[in-house]
């Protein structure tokens, strides 16, 4: 494939947060787009995100340089970026450049080949699977931390789906669950409108972090769901803490004290299934300990781990983690984010590929779950613009 042109827009999310679309012109005159995500929440090992002006910079650089290549697949047209900027956190042309570009020329080769996108990435990076499953489905009920104006240390209160079944079936109980929970929100505490989080969540006060958690349990309780959904926690602790001193809940916590906390919560919450960057980005430690403290459960990482190879090889080895969240604009392309994906597996790891704060319309992280057979999909409330994602979901696995 030649890349004849390389368009760039700035949309907006539904938080008003500008993020951009990519759109690459193929030699027979298609164009091919990307619409790439932005996220409030970011780890700081993350690739870097370029704005508008600086992102029409690098794709004019981009395309100064690319006419003249035939690009054979996916994995050539990562190369060519990858020696345009070879900087670990893609500083010179940005990770959200680089990514758009690499999705919208994956695109035009499924569309060359009259395939769908899944297929194109399952061929090239993972090889045929022996058992295709559907993924288990994260959805956030209740935000808090950086992506909601409440009283919430915890940015994430998840239920999550399991799809053993029907996925429409799954999906639309989701949806009944969290509709249910918001009627119940509204009684409990005698409200009209509940604030709504950036990913979808609802977002009110609590009286504390273990309440929403209580409240999710009974409500699937209530509902007949125990067989069906489970519960997760995104902490996102490197917002209140790091390298074993942290703040919760107005409190001096110790990396100790906080495994604690934790273990209290398993212990409560019957359904409580993982718990997503409980301590810091730098305290690799906390994980280590938790992991022993709770050794049946999913302690998955985020912000320690950011899609990187070796970050996820080295803490899937050293007992850190034995889950990890795989998010394509942590790292650049979809070749280093597959190669993420592949060592995850190789080290037995859960693998979640998840959405962002600031989210498009863009499905390209259904397709990338279905090629890698992921564990588990991570795309925010079941509602607005996000139930694109849970569309393309039936869509692919029915």
């Amino acid at each position: 494939m030649y890349i004849k042109d390389i368009l760039l827009r700035q949309i907006f999310d539904s938080r008003g947060e500008p993020t951009i679309e990519i759109g690459v012109r193929d030699a027979e005159g298609f164009t091919h787009y990307a619409e790439i995500p932005s996220g409030k929440s970011r780890g700081a090992r993350e690739a870097s995100v370029l704005n508008f002006e600086e992102a029409q910079k690098a794709v004019n650089h981009i395309k100064e340089k690319v006419a003249a290549h035939d690009f054979k697949g996916v994995g050539e047209v990562d190369a060519f970026l990858l020696l345009q900027d070879p900087t670990p956190t893609k500083e010179k042309l940005g990770g959200n450049v680089l990514l758009g570009i690499s999705i919208a020329a994956a695109r035009g080769f499924a569309h060359a080949e009259k395939k769908e996108l899944w297929e194109v990435l399952r061929e090239e990076y993972f090889g045929e699977i022996e058992s295709d499953k559907a993924p288990l489905i994260f959805s956030n009920f209740i935000n808090g931390g950086a992506h909601a104006n409440n009283n919430l240390d915890i940015q994430e209160f998840l239920v999550i789906a399991r799809t053993d079944d029907s996925i429409a079936a799954t999906i639309k109980k989701l949806i009944e669950l969290y509709r249910a929970t918001g009627d119940f929100l509204k009684k409990q505490y005698t409200l009209k409108i509940i604030p709504i989080g950036d990913e979808g969540g609802y977002s009110l006060d609590f009286p504390d972090n273990s309440e929403p958690l209580a409240m999710l349990e009974a409500l699937i309780d209530e509902n007949d769901l125990e067989q069906e959904c489970m519960l997760g926690l995104d902490v996102a602790a490197s917002h209140f803490g790091d390298k074993g001193a942290y703040v919760f809940e107005k409190k001096d916590y110790t990396r100790a004290a906080l495994v604690g906390l934790y273990e209290s919560y398993f212990k409560k919450i019957k359904l409580l299934y993982s718990i997503e960057d409980p301590f810091g980005e730098n305290d690799p430690e906390g994980f280590v300990a938790l992991r022993k403290a709770a050794p049946n459960k999913i302690i998955v990482g985020d912000d320690l781990t950011t899609t990187n190879q070796a970050e996820i090889e080295m803490h899937t080895a050293d007992g850190a983690v034995n889950g990890v969240i795989i998010k394509p604009n942590q790292i650049g392309t979809i070749s280093e984010t597959c190669a993420a994906l592949k060592v995850a597996r190789m080290h037995g790891a859960k693998t979640i590929v998840s959405h962002r704060s600031g989210e498009t319309e863009d499905v390209f992280i259904i397709h990338l779950a279905k090629a890698a057979n992921a564990d588990g999909v991570k795309i925010g409330a079941p509602a607005k613009e996000r139930l694109l994602k849970f569309n393309e979901l039936i869509r692919l696995y029915s």
